[in-house]
């Protein structure tokens, strides 16, 4: 049986549903949210905050196609002709911020600014020890299965 292991630690957590939660970090002088966690709120710079479990679901706010590796290190994903281009973008959590992540989707023609997305996990290596690194994403909803986006425009 293969383990998982996060990318990086203290980052998302997964809840008895299986599904993963963003962990950031709220002001407690004036309410800017953070991600990921931060000990000093860069608005007010006030140095208290609490953690806050960030949505799981926003709306894609702007993306691009990352079609080459990234350098490594920090990078820890397939490298050469092992590579696959991978979206990237900024979700905007609603009452909360814009979170940079990975997006499940790399096909220009699948995605569109202002589609509602979902917090997903997605493997991005095999460490030494051969678990596999797993590292947040966001997916586009499918909006034929999910009732909250009825009545939307196309």
């Amino acid at each position: 049986m293969s383990t998982t292991t996060a990318v990086a630690d203290n980052i998302f957590t997964v809840g008895d549903d299986g599904k993963p939660t963003l962990i950031g970090s709220r002001c407690t002088n004036c309410g800017n949210h953070m991600f990921p966690r931060q000990r000093g709120c860069p608005k007010c710079m006030f140095d208290e905050q609490e953690d806050v479990a960030l949505a799981r679901r926003g709306t894609l706010w702007t993306w691009t196609v990352q079609a080459f590796p990234p350098k490594a290190p920090p990078y820890l994903g397939p490298v050469g002709d092992d590579f696959v281009p991978y979206g990237v973008g900024y979700v905007e959590l609603p009452g909360q911020l814009r979170v940079e992540a990975r997006l499940t989707e790399n096909d220009p023609a699948r995605l569109r600014i202002g589609m509602e997305m979902e917090l997903v996990l997605v493997p991005l290596c095999t460490a030494d020890d051969g678990s596999t690194v797993v590292t947040y994403a966001f997916a586009p909803v499918d909006a034929t299965n999910d009732s909250t986006t009825e009545g939307q425009a196309s």
